[in-house]
């Protein structure tokens, strides 16, 4: 994975199910990882598990696209066969999911 994000910075994504108040349009999405048109939007994240809650689009396929959960150590190792990894969005900034155009595009919120 390019710009692999640290203990610390993977320890302020919210616990898993500490916004299950929070409805699916104003979840906060932290963080963000890409590689090609695949996006994997998270929300929430378990360090005893390593598993986002996150909203995904592989493939820019946006009927398919869901909110679910992604094994942190998977997207990690995923490589295409070219060589490309999985990347973190390091111009990212934390905006409310309906704030988000491909999430909005997908019918996520």
């Amino acid at each position: 994975m390019w710009n692999e994000p640290s203990d610390e910075e993977l320890a302020r994504l919210p616990a898993f199910y500490s916004t299950e108040s929070v409805p699916i349009a104003d979840k906060l999405i932290p963080m963000h990882f890409f590689l090609g048109g695949c996006d994997w939007y998270m929300a929430e994240y378990s360090p005893q598990e390593r598993v986002f809650f996150c909203y995904a689009i592989l493939n820019d396929d946006f009927q398919n696209a869901e909110w679910g959960y992604a094994s942190f150590d998977e997207l990690r190792d995923l490589k295409t066969t070219q060589g490309f990894e999985v990347d973190r969005d390091l111009n990212w900034k934390t905006r409310k999911a309906s704030e988000i155009e491909r999430i909005v595009q997908a019918g996520g919120v």
